[in-house]
């Protein structure tokens, strides 16, 4: 017999341990761009439990979470998994959606409407449409918004719905990123700024103005480990609650968010559902994008290289687990200035939780996007230690692997990769020989500074040659051995 479709007429017929609260009254206070899984997993649970508001959460693309959503009364659960354990929870915080390209004038509606106090946004670092200056990119597509054309970027869509704001007379607003970018607060302030710039005649400067004295933009650190949804985890659901969820979302049991409160319109009390409020997020966001998210990156990289489906698959690798480990602590921890962080206890943490086999977090999902993740991630650590002398070699290796992922798309034994990366088309060599012959010309594209620096070039070139030769394993396991006297160029 096949569950009926999970909705508000059935919640009382759910577990009593997986049942949400009820539903705040009145038009959302938070608008969310972009409703893939994280949010669905993160800021959405931690919304539900600091009270009642409610979050209008809005699909910069695709339909399918949108639509599922929709014929659900925007109920979904979220199934936590931990080695054998599982357990669902359905979430009401989510109240109603909208698709930004088919529903603009919902969306800049929602902008400007006093109701509005915070808009979060989980838009992966592209979204932010930023130049290798940490300026706005400000393209063809970019300028025709700004002089008045339908915008289509999220950036253009938030500065009309602030023109719609100070029009109306609506108050003060917060502007979250929640995205892996250094700084991100300040980030997304930058990129409004400079769109705003670009816009003709008197546009511009009630724009900065009311950007300067009535918005918040709080910088933030996100953390939850969060693979895609399959659909052992959907027939899970439905055996746990008896309902058929198609938006339901898998996720771990650990959550982490660390903000500076900058909500001058208020926001929910957040702090009863375990966000931490500092005065500076930068500590904790090195801590995260280099520790955490740097040795995701390698274990995707060389993880999918090795032929290895998923991350747990991976780090339970003692080759590749190894190599991790030396890659934090002779090159990753060092760089990192946190001294109210015990970096090597999170480094454990951090190598537990993506040992969790629940999880099944595929390393092609990992992988995706990897030069717009790099830079953010590793790279800043490859300058401090060569700045300091330090060789930075298996952070190179992270960098060749990527390389190699990309450029080549097989793995190992031949097997083609699935790649998804702004610079594919750019990077694609067709065999060894070539990838070898224009390795620096390749790496230009991905970060010009340390493609004209021959020591790191010299370093990138000698992990190709050994990823080529003896394999991801195999290669990875020689470069993890911590060397007597190291740690000098």
């Amino acid at each position: 017999m096949t569950e009926p479709r999970l909705n508000a007429s059935r919640l009382d017929r759910l577990p009593a341990a997986a049942r949400p609260g009820a539903r705040g009254q009145g038009p959302p206070g938070i608008v969310h761009i972009g409703l893939g899984a994280f949010h669905r997993a993160h800021q959405a649970v931690h919304t539900q439990d600091a009270g009642d508001w409610g979050i209008l959460a809005v699909s910069p693309r695709s339909t399918d979470v949108l639509e599922s959503l929709r014929a659900q009364d925007h109920y979904y659960a979220v199934l936590s998994k931990e080695g054998s354990h599982r357990s669902s929870r359905v979430m009401s915080s989510i109240v109603d959606t909208a698709h930004l390209p088919t529903q603009q004038e919902k969306v800049l509606d929602a902008l400007a409407s006093p109701a509005t106090r915070a808009v979060t946004l989980t838009v992966t670092e592209k979204g932010y449409r930023l130049g290798p200056d940490g300026r706005l990119l400000a393209d063809d597509e970019l300028r025709a918004e700004a002089a008045g054309g339908t915008p289509r970027t999220i950036i253009g869509a938030l500065v009309r719905g602030l023109q719609r704001r100070i029009a109306a007379d609506a108050g003060p607003i917060a502007l979250a990123s929640c995205d892996n970018l250094p700084g991100n607060g300040a980030a997304l302030r930058s990129v409004l700024h400079d769109f705003c710039w670009l816009m003709p005649g008197g546009e511009a400067r009630p724009l900065v103005e009311f950007l300067e004295s009535e918005a918040g933009f709080p910088s933030s650190v996100v953390d939850r480990i969060v693979p895609a949804t399959t659909e052992d985890d959907l027939a899970r659901v439905a055996a746990e609650l008896g309902v058929r969820d198609r938006a339901a979302v898998a996720a771990e049991p650990y959550s982490q968010w660390v903000s500076t409160d900058e909500f001058p319109g208020g926001r929910p009390d957040w702090a009863r559902s375990g966000v931490v409020f500092t005065a500076d997020t930068a500590p904790y966001e090195q801590a995260k994008l280099r520790v955490l998210n740097g040795s995701h990156s390698a274990l995707a990289y060389l993880g999918g290289l090795a032929g290895y489906e998923t991350i747990a698959e991976a780090v339970q690798d003692e080759a590749l687990e190894g190599f991790v480990r030396s890659l934090l602590t002779e090159e990753v921890l060092p760089t990192v200035d946190a001294p109210e962080i015990d970096l090597h206890a999170y480094a454990d943490t951090v190598l537990r939780r993506f040992a969790n086999p629940a999880l099944k977090h595929r390393t092609a999902q990992v992988a995706s996007d990897g030069s717009q993740k790099l830079p953010v991630r590793l790279l800043g650590a490859i300058r401090q230690n060569m700045t300091a002398g330090r060789s930075p070699l298996r952070t190179a290796l992270v960098v060749a692997a990527w390389l190699r992922y990309t450029a080549l798309s097989v793995d190992d034994r031949g097997a083609e990769l699935a790649v998804s990366d702004p610079l594919a088309d750019r990077v694609r060599a067709a065999d060894e020989a070539e990838l070898l012959a224009r390795a620096d010309r390749l790496l230009s594209e991905l970060d010009a500074e340390l493609a004209a620096d021959s020591r790191f070039t010299a370093l990138l070139r000698e992990n190709l040659r050994g990823l080529g030769a003896a394999g991801a394993r195999a290669w990875a396991a020689e470069q993890g051995v911590v060397r007597a006297g190291e740690g000098r160029a």
